[in-house]
């Protein structure tokens, strides 16, 4: 997690976690789609591995946040594990968005004035 194709960065704890609620707002997905939506609404700047988004799916699962069902994919006709968010899982998923909107708020005041400067 945390690659990019420029300048490979980590993500700050729960950034992962947060983008998976997010994106399964939006419809149940099962691994493969989670890592696809990921990938694909960051512009490739994000590359999930299946090594990071397991474990923060099994997180999210032993948090109740998510629940899952094994089901055949109608593409493939293969068995997969399909992911919902849970009524829980919407109200971390919104503490933690407001929580991240502040600390971003911060970080911009902090960097605003320098960068300023910098540019000038």
């Amino acid at each position: 997690m945390g690659k990019s194709t420029e300048t490979p960065r980590d993500l700050f704890p729960g950034a992962l976690e947060m983008m998976i609620l997010e994106s399964l707002r939006r419809q149940p997905a099962h691994g493969y789609a989670l890592v696809q939506h990921i990938q694909q609404r960051s512009k490739n700047l994000l590359q999930v591995e299946e090594g990071s988004l397991y474990p923060a799916l099994q997180r999210l699962l032993k948090s109740k946040l998510v629940k899952a069902e094994w089901a055949v994919s109608p593409s493939t006709n293969r068995r997969v594990r399909t992911y919902e968010i849970t009524k829980a899982g919407l109200h971390h998923l919104e503490r933690e968005i407001s929580s991240f909107d502040r600390m971003l708020e911060g970080i911009q005041m902090v960097l605003g004035p320098a960068r300023r400067t910098a540019n000038s």
